[in-house]
């Protein structure tokens, strides 16, 4: 993805951390208890009434209890002339109860004043909004960017399409219908990743090229991209038909590529682990080489393969032929009691993209070059051969990893045949057990004794006099 969209995206997230922090709006103070304001205002006033209009209840309250009194006739002889004794009840006031005294004085209400409401403002959603931008950015970037890997992955088959056809009868034709396959025979394996599938050659069985592209529709790898760039490449695979070429591993790479293969590839890391400068056999600087056999590697690398290694540099990531190629090394497994299998193949990398930057039609003609440099290969290995010398240390050296892989899988091996041998056994005495005839049951309960005492006993050296 271009550049001008992580500098908008910055750029919008530095605009919106600003004003969030220089963008001061004073709100006027809304003050919804002002009406009542009034009231309280006016309080004391009709507190002195309301003080009046009860001093005239309670004249009037006492008129009427004096009046009352003086019509009631009173009993002496009452059964509740005790409650009128004052020493019948301590702590009793005399006016009538022990209650104290109420204060005449209204209470006044307090009323606290609730903070403003703060209005929901446009900056107090600055993280949803950028969110939402992120969002919208690296949906704007997977759609450039996918799209951007297709024109990529048609421009390049365009160009080497008439290539591919006059060397191969078949083109994109794997033999299998999928939805992911386009009308030119390309294969979509993911938003980056495309590959082509060739056949109908002599010499080879197959070939396979994968474009291996930048991933454009991720926004972390473009931002990566910034840091670290990468190239665009091209991955060709040809598998070799068997006893067409002499058995040796070769490989010339970058350095980087040099030292993962060294690290990773298991027939490398085996057969030639020691990298030599690419100087000493006429490549530019940069390349190294890795050699099992010294005069495969003057052979191969002839006067056309230095001059496509002089012009074209920058296109070119590395060259393998392996006839021992089983992959990348295989974790320290003791379950593996066979040797891996492996094929002859011719593997090639091209750099489609420097940097990420889309060759132009000078760089497309390049590239058109160095895949008939990788068929040029392909018939100078089926004419090569091997001197006596070369074979026989070819030999040797396959002769050798296979004993090598045999002693350290030998002690799985016997315990695997020991489990097998016991499997056996414990199948024939179930077999024993269901039959019905006692005297094979009785045999082979014999024959099981003898020869488990003939285990148990101890072994005993035979020593041989010279008479």
């Amino acid at each position: 993805m271009k550049l001008w969209l992580a500098v908008v995206h910055i750029i919008l997230v530095a605009t919106n951390i600003w004003v969030t922090a220089h963008f001061h709006e004073e709100l006027p103070e809304d003050n919804e208890f002002a009406e009542f304001e009034d009231f309280e205002e006016e309080k004391p006033a009709q507190t002195i009434n309301d003080r009046s209009t009860e001093h005239l209840k309670e004249s009037n309250n006492n008129n009427q209890d004096f009046e009352e009194e003086d019509v009631l006739i009173v009993d002496g002889d009452s059964e509740f002339d005790h409650f009128q004794d004052e020493e019948e009840f301590e702590g009793l006031d005399a006016a009538g109860g022990n209650a104290g005294p109420k204060s005449d004085e209204p209470s006044t209400l307090t009323i606290t004043k609730i903070p403003l409401h703060l209005r929901a403002r446009w900056d107090s959603f600055y993280l949803e909004i950028l969110m939402i931008i992120g969002l919208l950015v690296y949906f704007i970037n997977y759609v450039a960017g996918r799209s951007k890997n297709a024109h990529i992955s048609e421009m390049w088959l365009m160009e080497h399409k008439q290539l591919l056809m006059d060397n191969f009868s078949l083109v994109g034709d794997t033999g299998k219908s999928t939805e992911d396959m386009s009308e030119n025979g390309l294969v979509k394996e993911s938003q980056s990743h495309y590959s082509l599938y060739c056949s109908g050659r002599v010499g080879c069985d197959s070939m396979l090229i994968e474009l291996k592209l930048i991933k454009r529709q991720d926004l972390v790898a473009v931002l990566a991209q910034l840091v670290r760039p990468q190239n665009d490449q091209a991955h060709i695979r040809v598998e070799l038909a068997k006893d067409e070429t002499d058995n040796f591993v070769l490989a010339i790479a970058t350095k980087r590529t040099a030292m993962h293969l060294v690290r990773d590839m298991a027939d490398i890391s085996v057969y030639c682990p020691e990298k030599r400068l690419g100087e000493k056999f006429g490549l530019p600087s940069g390349f190294y080489v890795m050699s099992e056999i010294a005069e495969a590697a003057s052979a191969i690398l002839d006067t056309r393969v230095l001059q496509a290694f002089s012009k074209f540099s920058p296109y070119i990531d590395y060259i393998y032929i392996s006839d021992q190629f089983s992959g990348p090394k295989q974790q320290e497994d003791t379950t593996q009691l066979t040797m891996p299998e492996v094929k002859r193949v011719l593997l090639v990398g091209l750099n489609i993209s420097i940097k990420g930057r889309i060759t132009n039609a000078e760089g497309q003609e390049k590239l058109k070059l160095l895949l008939q440099l990788t068929f040029y290969l392909l018939d100078k290995l089926r004419r090569f051969k091997l001197s006596k010398e070369g074979k026989s240390k070819a030999d040797k050296n396959r002769l050798r990893v296979e004993e090598a892989f045999l002693k350290t899988t030998h002690a799985a091996r016997a315990e695997a045949a020991a489990q097998r041998r016991e499997e056996r056994r414990r199948a024939e005495k179930e077999r024993m057990l269901q039959e019905e005839d006692p005297d094979k049951q009785r045999k082979w309960e014999e024959k099981e004794q003898r020869r488990l005492a003939k285990k148990r006993a101890p072994r005993m050296k035979q020593l041989k006099t010279s008479g």
